[in-house]
């Protein structure tokens, strides 16, 4: 199995910007998607984290599990509408009352996300809009794709399956390149990280270029 793309040597834009989108590639990478998007969080922030949508969103997908949130506070707030879902994204970054505001809506118009980016900004969060498609106009620093990777086996049994892993490809970023990187889950820190024990993958090993491996989730 190989990334949809090379993997990029330019450093990883580890910490988020203020408003970010992100969608699976496939329906079946949403698992990767929602890791990813709670990694966005910015260091030991402890603020709890927001997760808005429709409610036929959570009938589909699913309601994150709460514990699995590496202890930080939950808050699951579904809605009737997408437009209910963007008023309770944009109150609760405005409020700085959360870390981090996770919005599942499509369709958000180019003025609707100049509006959360300064809410995110004031309540000094981070917003991540989670569309199904990556189209139409954003204010949105970057736009990313995440898709599922295989695992590493694991160090110490070569037949069980080691950390969990994904592909975080950039399409857009503003003033950046776009690129893919590859990150695993840290099952003792319950953080992302660049992985970079890719011996034996057939694939170069992601640049660090001084960036520093450990993401907070």
């Amino acid at each position: 199995m190989t990334p949809a793309r090379a993997l990029s040597s330019d450093v990883y834009p580890e910490r988020p910007a203020p408003l970010e989108e992100a969608c699976a590639a496939e329906p079946r990478d949403m698992a990767a998607l929602l890791l990813f998007a709670l990694s966005r969080r910015i260091g030991d922030d402890r603020r709890p984290v927001l997760v808005t949508a429709p409610r036929v969103w959570f009938a589909e997908y699913g309601r994150p599990y709460g514990p699995g949130a590496a202890g930080v506070p939950l808050i699951l707030a579904p809605t009737t509408t997408a437009a209910e879902a963007l008023w309770t994204l944009e109150q609760a970054l405005r409020s700085g009352a959360v870390a981090l505001a996770l919005g599942a809506v499509d369709g958000a118009s180019l003025a609707q996300t100049r509006r959360l980016d300064f809410a995110a900004k004031q309540g000094e969060a981070v917003g991540l809009i989670l569309p199904r498609r990556l189209d139409g106009l954003s204010a949105a620093r970057r736009r990313w794709r995440i898709s599922t990777f295989e695992s590493a086996t694991d160090p110490d049994d070569p037949r069980a399956p080691g950390p969990a892993r994904l592909i975080a490809e950039l399409v857009r970023g503003r003033g950046e390149r776009p690129g893919a990187w590859m990150l695993e889950q840290d099952d003792e820190t319950h953080r992302l990280r660049l992985a970079d024990r890719l011996a034996g993958d057939g694939l170069a090993a992601i640049g660090h270029a001084g960036a520093p491996s450990g993401l907070a989730a």
